[in-house]
């Protein structure tokens, strides 16, 4: 059963006073000094914990062989990866962890070439990014079908998906909107020409500027290559008319922005899986090593990722730092 119809495994302290535990958890392991390495062989929590571990030879991934697990260039994903990596190193597994390899494109190449075993994506950008597929689809179960079956063919496996998605959206300032009377994508049209940032690679995506061209007709976007991350400075400033952001930005939730709604469903569903290579994910025990990443998985509300996000993004703490803090708060670590 995929992880989105279950209901989410969190911890009974629920809610802000959830975050007020996690947010200081991680101030004590900034004090502290504790937090983990990237490249994380360690053993810390190897005794074992309140997920049940009591022995180091029980561990799942005592005697399995190392894992490189990669994630994209932004904030969300540096954190998943970070959780993935210190559950699995808690697990007793060892985990090679190379963060920010940068956008889709790229770390699929790492990830087809044998660079590193896995990745956790989204499945909105497998579906277009990574397998060129443009064709409508009506649910996140029906486009994780679609690539689960792709991934198969290429000697990948699939974890169950997460609760939450993060969607590609279009946000402009809210004075802005209010000027041109902007609510949806398609309102663009009547602007004149505007400038629309997004990270480079989108100016080739489906899912991105060719997306917005040929389903919406804005053929009057002027296209401006930004790093993710750099679009609401630029958004603030007037460098720019609209830019793509994520709808689980927490930049979002500061009153400043409307994110533009898509009736055309351009950016399609966006819940986050491991993809991971078969022959590895054998070796390293198959479904049991994917009860543990669906059991992180299904902690990944949309309310505990704005947060999570908003922890890094806004409050500058470590992803490390964070993703700690969240497996302790939530009784895996």
């Amino acid at each position: 059963m995929l992880a989105s119809t279950n209901r989410p495994r969190i911890n009974p302290a629920s809610g802000r006073y959830l975050w007020s535990l996690v947010l200081a958890a991680v101030a004590a392991a900034l004090l502290a000094a504790c937090g983990s390495s990237s490249n994380s062989s360690s053993s810390a929590s190897a005794s074992g914990g309140s997920s049940g571990s009591s022995t180091a030879s029980s561990l799942p991934g005592k005697g399995k062989p190392s894992l490189t697990l990669g994630s994209k260039n932004f904030t969300e994903e540096l954190i998943i990866g970070e959780l993935y990596n210190q559950y699995l190193t808690h697990e007793g597994y060892t985990v090679n962890y190379k963060a920010d390899i940068g956008s889709t494109e790229i770390v699929d190449k790492a990830l087809t070439s044998g660079q590193i075993d896995a990745y956790p994506e989204y499945l909105g950008e497998s579906f277009s990014t990574v397998f060129n597929d443009d064709s409508a689809v009506h649910s996140a179960q029906q486009e994780y079908n679609t690539v689960k079956r792709e991934y198969a063919k290429r000697g990948q496996s699939m974890s169950d998906y997460t609760p939450f998605e993060d969607t590609d959206t279009v946000a402009v300032l809210k004075a802005y909107a209010k000027a041109h009377d902007l609510h949806s994508i398609g309102d663009l049209k009547k602007v004149g020409k505007f400038t629309y940032a997004a990270q480079p690679p989108d100016l080739t995506r489906f899912e991105g500027v060719v997306g917005l061209r040929k389903v919406y007709g804005l053929t009057n976007l002027v296209f401006k290559p930004l790093a993710v991350g750099l679009q609401y400075s630029a958004l603030d400033s007037h460098d720019v008319d609209s830019a793509d952001a994520f709808s689980t930005d927490p930049q979002l939730d500061s009153g400043k922005y409307v994110v533009l709604s898509d009736p055309k469903h351009l950016f399609g569903f966006q819940n986050v899986a491991l993809v991971i290579n078969t022959k590895k994910l054998q070796q390293l025990g198959g479904a049991t090593f994917l009860k543990l990443i669906d059991k992180v998985n299904a902690l990944l509300t949309q309310h505990a990722v704005i947060e999570l996000n908003k922890a890094v993004a806004i409050d500058k703490q470590t992803p490390t730092a964070v993703a700690q803090a969240f497996l302790k708060a939530n009784g895996l670590t």
